[in-house]
């Protein structure tokens, strides 16, 4: 018989003490004040709300929305002129960015070889963009489309050209991200099938990125709604009393419209300014509220 060793029992630690390590002093500290920071920055926020809040609400009427702005009447003017302007502005960004900057992202990502120079040039520049100023964007439009080579004047489609340049970058870089969400297999498999990479991209690519793509595409929107500096160097004039008929007439936008009105002496103007401003969140919420809806109701899962 083979004599066997028997090994001896190997000590195990014992697990039922509390072994818990204490918290660290420094990070603590610091969750802390990121917890303060936080408390203040929603302070501050609630309080600006509730201003515009109080002070909108009292003038916030049909006048508003129906009557021109004047400063013979300010208890009874409106903002009509700026509304009708908004409008004018922000159907030509949607002209002039939205089919550009899908067919970009369209090409970078679908299309685009990474190993070319170019290719990686313009990525790099579409980056870069994403961080400029908003007023480089409007002294560029008054340089080149107001005046220089175009010369169009200061007229809403000067306008709708500084805020596309604006949102261009954020639609080409949310839609590509919308592009690269769906799954390679629906490319290959339709690849597959006989189908030429036009087609693919067509017709199986782009519905499934829609939600996505509009998503990206209505934030990018609300943003351009609420700018005021860079229209402001193409010409959007402060005090305007008629509705413009299209986007080659004078024009103001809603961010203009405040600007000038907080700067009045009148108390009425300032009731009116604070009227106008709560208007426009009205109209930023809606359009994020829309945001919303539509990414939860066309996005699909994989």
């Amino acid at each position: 018989m083979t004599s066997q060793t028997i090994d001896p029992p190997v000590a195990r630690p014992d697990l039922s003490t509390d072994n818990k390590t204490k918290p660290d002093i420094g990070s603590v500290v610091f969750a802390a004040a990121l917890w303060a920071c936080l408390v203040v920055s929603c302070l501050f926020l609630l309080a600006v709300l509730g201003a515009i809040l109080v002070e909108g609400l009292s003038r916030l009427d049909w006048a508003l929305i129906s009557e021109q702005p004047s400063r013979l009447r300010p208890e009874t003017s409106g903002v009509q002129s700026a509304i009708f302007g908004t409008l004018w502005v922000m159907l030509g960004t949607i002209v002039l960015a939205l089919p550009v900057g899908i067919a970009g992202a369209i090409y970078l990502e679908e299309y685009a070889d990474n190993t070319r120079w170019w290719n990686r040039l313009i990525e790099l520049n579409i980056q870069n963009l994403v961080a400029v100023p908003t007023i480089i964007y409007g002294i560029l439009t008054l340089a080149f489309v107001v005046r220089g080579p175009l010369s169009i004047g200061p007229v809403a489609l000067a306008g709708s050209a500084a805020l596309a340049l604006l949102i261009l970058p954020v639609i080409i870089i949310t839609t590509r991200e919308a592009l690269r969400a769906v799954p390679r297999d629906i490319r290959d498999a339709s690849l597959a099938l006989g189908a030429s990479q036009w087609q693919t991209t067509w017709r199986q690519v782009l519905p499934s990125a829609v939600s996505g793509i509009a998503t990206g595409t209505i934030l990018a929107l609300s943003r351009a709604i609420g700018e005021a500096a860079p229209l402001i160097l193409v010409g959007a004039t402060v005090f305007v009393t008629v509705n413009p008929d299209g986007v080659l007439d004078r024009y103001t936008v809603l961010p203009v419209q405040i600007f000038n009105l907080v700067k009045l002496p009148e108390a009425d103007n300032v009731k009116l300014a604070w009227a106008t401003i709560l208007l426009l969140m009205i109209i930023l919420l809606a359009m994020n509220a829309l945001a919303i809806w539509m990414r939860n109701r066309f996005q699909r899962r994989w």
